[in-house]
């Protein structure tokens, strides 16, 4: 027998009894989706935290400052000194002074949003860009001007996405003049870098009554420079306060390594999990196909008096059960790419992997084989004279 009159069978077989055929293929069939679902939404978390780590900044190196007590300090203007005698690796310097607890109000409107206090070189460390007006300037800095740049969430909560240049913005009972609007990355969603006033860092350092800098935003040239900017970094703080437990350089880069171990491991996890659905399947498969040995067994029988041979008999049952998995794997896949769009009007990402795809029908034919292999093999060893007595 050829592996078509096999196939042919096989699919004959299964339309004879089509609700047991299904409910055979119903583990593959939640295996296979579960994984694809599975898999698709953990690349779309994956695909968000890599974007947001871009918005940061790929080249972003931060600096903590714990600092040991009494004078031993750095301040913004021995940081800038250190930027300008390394400008082969490093692109540019910002203090960070985030302002806790504000509030900015216009006239009768009134938010909440993240005020940080930052230089004029923010915005290229941070990958910002300014949509309409200006970005806060070196004499911002230095005359410790009261002007801002904000976010769009900003000027659609508070100015009816009216434009801000020029207004005065009220914060914690301080005038500040907007200056600058940031282009939009987040949708003007609130709690995102949409939701953010920048203020020049002498000031913010007023309005927190900070008397010293503790946090640090550093670019480097380059992706290939930033271990060398971390080297440097930790050289040069090290020199100052001579305690490492001072201080601590961080590294975006380092960040997305440890994402994607992260995801990787929740793939495997959740892949496996998923994979029992895809055993319980096989093993559906296996006491089917016993079911089906038992009941044709005159059937072999009959094909063996005929002059079918053993592989004849167990290649028509494994080629069944390839089927079986093969079908439930399909529609498996199908099942799995709708679940995944669906999830989407959930506004959950999710990136669907052609890889996670061929895997799971790989894996569905795989355990067609595997599970349909025994039930086969006994129909094979069936002796014609005793199947045809068979009632």
């Amino acid at each position: 027998m050829d592996t078509k009159q096999a196939f042919m069978l096989a699919i004959k077989s299964l339309m004879a009894s089509k609700m047991r055929s299904f409910l055979t293929m119903l583990g593959i069939i939640i295996g296979v989706a579960s994984v694809i679902v599975l898999v698709s939404l953990v690349n779309g978390m994956t695909l968000e935290m890599m974007e947001t780590f871009e918005n940061m900044g790929t080249n972003l190196v931060s600096v903590s400052i714990r600092g040991r007590g009494g004078n031993r300090t750095v301040t913004p203007e021995q940081m800038q000194e250190f930027v300008d005698e390394h400008p082969e690796v490093i692109a540019g310097m910002t203090p960070i002074v985030n302002v806790m607890g504000t509030t900015a109000k216009y006239e009768s409107n009134s938010t909440e949003p993240t005020v940080t206090g930052v230089n004029e070189y923010y915005k290229d460390v941070k990958n910002s860009e300014v949509e309409t007006g200006r970005f806060i300037s070196y004499m911002d800095v230095e005359a410790r001007q009261r002007n801002c740049v904000v976010g769009t969430f900003i000027v659609n909560e508070l100015f009816g996405g009216a434009d801000p240049l020029g207004q005065t913005l009220k914060i914690n009972g301080y005038n500040f003049q907007i200056v600058g609007v940031l282009k939009e990355t987040n949708g003007g969603e609130e709690d995102t870098n949409d939701d953010i006033v920048l203020i020049p860092y002498t000031v913010a350092q007023k309005l927190s009554r900070m008397s010293f800098i503790s946090s640090y935003n550093f670019s480097a040239k380059d992706k290939d420079c930033v271990q060398d900017v971390v080297d440097l970094l930790n050289a040069f703080l090290l020199d100052i306060f001579s305690n490492s437990n001072a201080y601590t350089v961080f590294n975006q880069s380092e960040a997305l390594e440890q994402v994607n171990e992260l995801t990787g491991t929740m793939t495997m996890v959740l892949v496996g999990v998923a994979g029992i659905s895809l055993l319980v399947g096989g093993i559906g498969i296996m006491n089917i196909m016993l079911v089906s040995v038992t009941e044709r067994t005159r059937e072999i029988g009959i094909r063996k008096s005929l002059g079918a041979t053993p592989w004849d008999i167990m290649s028509q049952f494994v080629v069944e059960a390839i089927t079986t998995g093969a079908i439930g794997g399909v529609m498996g896949i199908i099942l799995g790419i709708a679940a995944s769009y669906a999830a989407t009007l959930l506004d959950m990402t999710v990136a669907i992997s052609l890889g996670a795809i061929v895997i799971a029908f790989s894996v569905s034919v795989i355990i067609g084989v595997t599970f349909g292999y025994f039930p086969a093999k006994k129909a094979s060893k069936l002796n014609p004279i005793d199947a045809l007595r068979y009632d």
